[in-house]
């Protein structure tokens, strides 16, 4: 299927501090030159923009148990329902938090004002809790050709700063579309982090076992969305892509250093997202090596993912560099460590839809599906523990 896409070049390009939660704000442009605020219909769909809710009763119950087969795109075959895309509230997703912010150990909310409490960003602003940190829904992609009985991989995209699940990681950024087109057995789920705000903190996300949490409520709604039940137990354990764009590298990193299930991660994708925590990433790349890694950047987090790949080396890891990603021929092979710079022409706000390659989430998908050897997707073994 052939996607049009309308780029936006006007937009300018965030400092790294701007986006880091753990760093001083920028001096050159403010949050509202670069993402200036949008129009109360684009902050509010209608009703026929908006995303439907969806109940098992819609949803034909899936055939018999079939053979496994590798992950790879799938081949046409009479569908057995449409694509889902819907929105669904998650106790374990990022917001609302009442937890302390591990970078300075002191309650999250740090700011209140009479009944009303909230958080002061590093840059001295005051996001409220009710405004901003109280949305705990998930957007939740299946798409039509989804089978459970075949082995798949379950997407989790953390948006960046200034974004809402409808406005932006569906329609600006089309993370689910992208999915889907891949044509790779695999699902999304994308919480709602700071709403509209810019900040990167990564709520729930930054407990122990938050992210392990988060899989397993979410494993329930997947198996009800295909129509079983009885699929919990494969979601459950079914292999994990990260992808984090701009801010969403700290809610990423936290996921892989505490988050209780790194060894089911098997590729983490970073779009323009090094601006901090280069250890969690090193950590988790030393000791997966059957998995990859990918950070695509520009020229504003450049002098970060210079330090992460001489960090990366001199614990004797190979680093690629330069356009290894670029080309249907190059497959995506197990234990690869790659960075991407790409040039100016880039813009970091369109990032999600153009990097390296148009459309860079179902480029990664299409080249994990076609990697020899494959890239490992069975799941970890109960044995398996995090280190």
């Amino acid at each position: 299927m052939t996607l049009g896409l309308s780029l936006t070049q006007g937009s300018q390009a965030p400092e790294p501090a701007a986006l880091a939660a753990n760093a001083a704000p920028a001096s050159e442009f403010t949050f509202e030159q670069r993402f200036p605020p949008p129009e109360f219909r684009d902050r509010f769909p209608t009703a026929s923009e908006s995303l439907a809710l969806h109940t098992q009763a819609e949803f034909a119950p899936k055939p018999p148990p079939a053979q496994l087969v590798s992950l790879e795109p799938q081949a046409p075959a009479p569908p057995q329902r449409d694509n889902v895309t819907t929105l669904v509230s998650m106790a374990s997703s990022a917001f609302p938090y009442f937890g302390n912010n591990p970078a300075s150990d002191a309650p999250f909310l740090n700011v209140s004002s009479g009944d009303r409490r909230g958080h002061r960003s590093f840059s001295g602003r005051v996001y409220w809790q009710d405004q901003t940190y109280n949305d705990n829904r998930v957007l939740v992609h299946v798409p039509e050709r989804f089978d459970a009985r075949k082995p798949g991989v379950i997407v989790v995209f953390f948006h960046g700063n200034g974004a809402t699940l409808e406005r932006d990681v569906r329609d600006r950024q089309m993370v689910p579309q992208q999915i889907t087109d891949s044509g790779v057995n695999a699902v999304l789920l994308a919480p709602q982090m700071a709403v509209d705000a810019a900040d990167s903190s990564a709520g729930k996300f930054w407990q122990p076992g938050g992210f392990k949490r988060f899989m397993d409520e979410a494993a329930v709604h997947l198996a009800r969305l295909t129509g079983d039940p009885a699929n919990v137990k494969t979601f459950a354990s079914m292999p994990i892509v990260i992808v984090g764009y701009s801010g969403g590298f700290l809610p990423t990193a936290w996921s892989l250093e505490v988050g209780g299930i790194s060894d089911r991660v098997r590729g983490v994708v970073l779009l323009d997202a090094v601006y901090g925590q280069l250890d969690k990433f090193a950590n988790w790349i030393e000791r997966h090596r059957s998995g990859f890694f990918i950070s695509s950047y520009t020229r504003y987090t450049a002098h970060h993912d210079q330090e992460l790949m001489a960090m990366l080396r001199s614990r004797g890891i190979d680093v690629l560099e330069g356009d290894v990603l670029k080309g249907q021929d190059r497959p995506l092979r197990p234990g690869s460590v790659v960075f991407v710079e790409t040039d100016e022409a880039m813009t970091h706000r369109d990032y999600v839809t153009q990097a390296w390659t148009r459309l860079p989430i179902k480029d990664v998908l299409t080249k994990m599906a076609a990697a020899q050897p494959p890239i490992r997707i069975a799941a970890s073994t109960p044995e398996t523990r995090d280190r």
